[in-house]
């Protein structure tokens, strides 16, 4: 008889049915991420593991021991520091990403903003690495690129592919399974440099809790989790917004009141050069504007790390924030 495969256990732990199935815990987690990781798995496992765990859901606890394991073989430079991770990894279909517009305003002002994401895996959606060339920033390859990014601009992008390859080959096989698997949501938790602050998004309601549960056991300080617009972390100025945070190790749900009374008609067809001509003030936009004053204003109460104010005064700060950006910054 051949010998088991020493995967075999971890698949069979989520597979025994419906009374003898179970999460993993932390530490299988970590070390089944890791076989991933290290290539030490067969594609019949990695698909039978990815798709077990989409039906049943991640756990917070496995996202946990899967980010470890990633995390331990990123192995960024010790001195490379953010003050906001930022994760982009839905693209968007009905709207433009006015949400790159609220991270590059935190990094005029001087947040350093580390953003990661993907892109292509669904067809018909933009993403944000496809967008950045307009602003003249280009996707890093590698931590010294990251550094110095970070340096002189306050704000760097680098795409899963550079920060994980594996992840990033994962992530593509979506067409293939026919369905997102847990790394989707794995990647924007991962949060590389270990930034004190932590924003992200999701579509699905039930994925907000996970999400803030998973960056308190991951040991975030501050985060924010976002029910926004295609899964992106950008807050819709015609809907309420359904907020999770994590202020130090406190859990707390949210609904801030929309900007607009009433829905905003959609474009019949996005032009991503409209989000440079709105930053320059070329342009007017209302959802645009809207999008980017709330989403800015979620965000700076996130830096703020616990200052006490109201949506409304966070909305102001955002707006104020957004007026004294440079028009010339991306000329």
């Amino acid at each position: 008889m051949s010998q088991e495969h020493p995967f075999a256990p971890y698949v069979r732990i989520l597979g025994k049915g419906k009374k003898g199935s179970r999460s993993l815990t932390t530490e299988e987690a970590r070390d089944a991420m890791g076989m991933i990781l290290d290539d030490k798995v067969e594609p019949e496992q990695l698909g039978a593991f990815l798709m077990l765990i989409r039906i049943k859901e991640e756990a917070p606890e496995e996202l946990q021991g899967f980010a470890q394991a990633v995390r331990a073989r990123m192995q960024p430079p010790a001195e490379l520091t953010a003050d906001l991770d930022w994760s982009s990894y839905a693209g968007k279909k009905r709207r433009l990403p006015w949400f790159l517009l609220a991270a590059l305003a935190l990094a005029d002002a001087g947040i350093r903003v580390f953003m990661h994401g993907a892109r292509g895996h669904t067809p018909g959606r933009i993403y944000t690495e496809d967008v950045l060339a307009q602003f003249g920033i280009s996707a890093c390859a590698d931590w010294a690129a990251v550094g110095e990014q970070l340096s002189q601009k306050n704000f760097v992008f680098m795409s899963i592919d550079a920060l994980a390859p594996r992840l990033g080959q994962i992530i593509q096989l979506r067409p293939v399974l026919g369905l997102r698997s847990p790394v989707h949501t794995l990647c924007r938790l991962l949060n590389p440099l270990q930034a004190e602050c932590c924003i992200d998004g999701v579509f699905h309601p039930p994925y907000a809790p996970m999400h803030q549960k998973t960056a308190q056991l991951l040991g975030t300080a501050f985060s924010l989790t976002i029910r926004g617009d295609g899964g992106e972390a950008e807050m819709k100025p015609d809907s309420d917004s359904e907020l999770h945070w994590v202020m130090k190790e406190q859990l707390i749900e949210e609904f801030w009141p929309r900007l607009y009374a009433q829905r905003l008609v959609r474009e019949d067809e996005l032009d991503t050069e409209d989000l440079l001509r709105f930053w320059r003030g070329e342009l007017v936009h209302e959802y645009g504007e809207g999008a980017v004053i709330s989403t800015l204003a979620g965000a700076l109460r996130l830096v703020s790390k616990g200052q006490q104010k109201s949506a409304a005064e966070w909305v102001e700060d955002a707006r104020q924030c957004w007026q004294k950006r440079d028009l010339t910054r991306f000329g």
